[in-house]
Order: C-alpha cells, then sequence, then structure tokens
C-alpha cells in the first residue's frame, strides 16, 4: 500500500489547519500554504477549491489513499442518514483512529503500524487490519505481550493529559478500551465541513 513518507507539516499547511491525526503540533508556525508563492495575497478561493481543501483535510488526517475514501464516501451515502454524518461515523470508527484516541500512538500513521504489527487485539482476537470497522461493545485491548514494551508505556505517559471522546472508555492500568457508542460528531477533534465532502463527489460517483 502506497504511504506519504514527505513533511507532514507540508499537509497541514497546504489546507490551512492543524491536523492531530498527521502530526502532534499543537500550531502552524508559517500559517500559509507552501512554496515560494504562498506569502503572497491569493484570490477569494472558489466552491470547488473549499471543497476540494475539506476533502483532503479529512484523507490526509485518516491517512486514507483516494481510491479507499471514495468507497468510503460512497457507502456513507447509501446509509440512512445525512451522508456527511455516516462518513465521519465511518472513519472515526476504524481501529487505527480509535487506537490513537485510546492514547496508545501520537499519531493515526503511529497506530497504523501499531495494528500492522499485531499488538491490537479486538474482543480478544488479535486484528492487524487498521481499516477494522470497530463496533459499539467491541473491547479493544493491546496484546500482553506487548503491553510491556516501552513504545506502549511512553505512549501512555504522554497521553495522560490527552482528552479521550465520551463514546471511548480506557482503562490504563490494564491497556484496555471499549467502544461504549457509535463515535459523535461533536468530538472530531478538528474544524470539518463534511457537507463540502459530499458535495465535491456529488457528481464524480
Amino acid at each position: 500500500m502506497a504511504r506519504y513518507r514527505g513533511p507532514r507539516l507540508k499537509k497541514c499547511r497546504a489546507v490551512g489547519a492543524v491536523l492531530p491525526g498527521l502530526t502532534t503540533r499543537a500550531t502552524l508556525e508559517r500559517p500559509f500554504p507552501p512554496g515560494e508563492h504562498g506569502t503572497k495575497r491569493r484570490r477569494k478561493p472558489s466552491d470547488f477549491k473549499i471543497r476540494l481543501l475539506e476533502k483532503q483535510k479529512a484523507r490526509w488526517h485518516f491517512g486514507i489513499l483516494e481510491r479507499q475514501f471514495q468507497r468510503y464516501v460512497v457507502r456513507a451515502s447509501r446509509m440512512k442518514g445525512a451522508a456527511g454524518l455516516n462518513l465521519l461515523l465511518l472513519l472515526q470508527s476504524r481501529l487505527d483512529n480509535i487506537v490513537w484516541r485510546m492514547g496508545l500512538a501520537r499519531t493515526i500513521p503511529q497506530a497504523r503500524q501499531v495494528v500492522v504489527h499485531g499488538h491490537i487485539q479486538v474482543n480478544g482476537r488479535r486484528v492487524d487490519r487498521p481499516s477494522f470497522h470497530v463496533k459499539p461493545g467491541d473491547e479493544i485491548k493491546v496484546c500482553e505481550k506487548s503491553s510491556t514494551k516501552p513504545f506502549v508505556l511512553g505512549n501512555l505517559e504522554w497521553s495522560t493529559a490527552m482528552p479521550r471522546p465520551s463514546w471511548l472508555e480506557f482503562d490504563p492500568a490494564k491497556v484496555t478500551g471499549k467502544l461504549l457508542g457509535p463515535p459523535e460528531r461533536n468530538d472530531l477533534p478538528f474544524e470539518l465541513n463534511e457537507s463540502a465532502i459530499i458535495e465535491f463527489y456529488s457528481q464524480k460517483l
């Protein structure tokens, strides 16, 4: 699977916002687009550009390639209710996102690595697919052999002051979490206009 290996802050500057799933930085030191013309005054963005930036924000934050992201949009559009909210529900229910929100990783790319290397169990079974859909009531746990590894203990200590969403229960002593209910829109850790994403794909899919 292809992965982005370039500078992450460059992506954040391109969309004009800090993407907490992509970087641990709290603010942008240079809050303007990258490139030699980034500081120059720009014209008012078109509707297409606004929708494109919202789509890129979501895709880069959750670390999803374009083709897979399109499949999420199609699936969200076929579900009952607002397509934008359904899309956020699907994205936030991914196992790599849940592992990150639990505080077992500092970024979603790191959470994906933790999952792929087989350190995570769901309902007692090891799962190595970052895109695994976690359902309400599922228990997420670090494997017993991995719970004492330095990177797990270091991330737990780092995340002590990290706010966790209300729909996620976590016990640091047992390194175990549980999804209490479907992820909520208000707990998204960055500003996003999900309706603009659906509008971006409305004529493409």
